[in-house]
């Protein structure tokens, strides 16, 4: 696992040794320039102190001893001075500057005529090299002591910089599902603080949802309390009855009360598989028009058996084929919740439409009713979960879950949903509108 803070040493580090480096290299050249600009300077000033000086011709003079080597010369050739006589100059210098390799090593000579005499002074290179280096590691030596002091001011500085980090990283580490206040904003960096801006949305959105579950699993449970307690009864009944008429109305009691459980215990699957994030199952296109049919295939029986006139109202001529990219099942249970929902709630001989049609930018899914339609103070809670309303009260028996179900299935696909107006001036009118192109969109 790679570390931000042992990365950012790392290349702090080798930058500022890397810096130390050049500057050692970059003195100890400008050092050897200067060197050689000083030294040939006293070369020059050495010849010329000599130059008038009287000589006469002399063998084996010098010691052999010494950082500079001087030779003198007539203009016969006849070598007046030399002060290491072991040295391996040549005679026949060649006026100014030049640079002699022998077998002692390398050599700077400076070379001058002067009246009747010639005057030579040597110097090796390596005593430029040497004073070079000196001088260099004067300039360096202060930078090496301080390298570790740097390197540990570097190593405090970015340690404190992490801290607001480590900071956070505890203050979230102290949440928990029942603890999800908003982490603290002040006093941070302007580098951090979007970040513990998006956790705290992330904490609001987790606590919402979370609350949300908790309120559906509490709605839930009393839900299934009652036609539970209910199917207990009747099976009580049962055992109880005398008779075989009893028996048999305390069965047919019983058997509806299952039914409904079940149906419960159906609708609570099919809001719970919408769940953001629960294995959403990716789109394709779907004919809609096709879900329609099947659906209100399987609730013809259920329609008939209360003289319900249930079907789909034929499109325009040469109407495109309303594709939508969706999800199959969902869209399935869309349009089936919302047939359910309007055949339970219309009365006997009714009558529920279903239309497809094509809107500019969408295609559109109608369904209507000639029912007791939701009085306009409960339609902005009408798809809350367990909210039946005063339509629910009555005869007809429902759990509340079949238009949450609608909301939520159309929010996955980017739809809306408008509530209207249902037939013969009557009843309710459901519309979802599935967006052009992208989620919900037509293929």
């Amino acid at each position: 696992m790679s570390s931000i803070r042992r990365e950012l040493l790392f290349w702090l580090l080798l930058v500022l040794l890397l810096a130390v480096a050049a500057a050692a290299v970059g003195t100890y050249l400008r050092a050897r320039v200067e060197a050689n600009a000083l030294f040939d300077h006293q070369l020059q000033a050495m010849a010329a102190s000599l130059t008038d000086a009287p000589f006469a011709p002399v063998e084996g003079i010098g010691s052999g001893a010494g950082e500079l080597i001087v030779q003198i010369w007539d203009r016969n050739g006849v070598r007046l001075y030399i002060s290491q006589p072991r040295s391996a100059l040549p005679q026949n210098a060649r006026l100014g500057f030049t640079d002699v390799h022998t077998d002692q090593g390398d050599w700077r000579v400076f070379s001058t005529l002067s009246g009747n005499t010639v005057v030579q002074v040597a110097q090796p290179m390596r005593a430029r090299g040497e004073l070079a280096a000196s001088m260099a590691l004067r300039t360096i030596v202060p930078l090496l002591v301080m390298l570790p002091l740097l390197a540990v001011t570097i190593w405090l500085v970015v340690d404190k910089g992490f801290r607001p980090l480590e900071r956070v990283a505890a203050a979230v580490a102290k949440r928990s599902p029942t603890a999800l206040e908003p982490l603290p904003e002040r006093g941070l960096p302007t580098e951090v603080t979007p970040l513990v801006g998006a956790l705290n949305a992330l904490l609001e959105r987790l606590r919402e949802a979370l609350s949300a579950q908790r309120t559906f699993i509490a709605d839930a449970a009393h839900e299934l309390r009652t036609p539970l307690t209910a199917v207990h009864l009747q099976a009580q009944l049962a055992e109880r009855a005398a008779t075989a008429e009893e028996r048999r109305s305390a069965l047919t009691d019983l058997k509806a009360g299952l039914e409904r459980a079940t149906r419960l215990s159906e609708q609570l699957l099919a809001l719970a598989r919408e769940e953001p994030g629960v294995a959403e199952k990716a789109f394709a296109p779907v004919d809609l028009e096709a879900i329609a049919r099947d659906a209100i295939q399987a609730f013809a029986p259920l329609a008939a058996a209360k003289a319900i006139d249930l079907g789909l109202v034929d499109p325009p001529p040469q109407a495109p084929a309303p594709i939508v990219s969706a999800d199959a099942d969902a869209l399935s249970t869309l349009v089936s919740n919302l047939i359910d929902n309007a055949v339970r709630y219309t009365p006997q001989h009714g009558r529920v439409d279903v239309a497809i049609a094509a809107d500019p930018g969408a295609v559109l899914l109608t369904v209507r009713d000639t029912g007791s339609g939701v009085p306009e103070t409960e339609r902005s809670r009408i798809f809350d979960r367990f909210f039946r309303g005063a339509r629910g009260q009555g005869a007809v028996r429902g759990s509340g879950l079949g238009l949450a179900i609608v909301k939520r299935i159309a929010e996955r696909h980017g739809a809306t949903i408008a509530l209207g107006a249902g037939l013969d001036g009557r009843g309710l009118g459901v519309t979802v509108r599935f967006p052009v192109g992208g989620e919900g969109g037509i293929g």
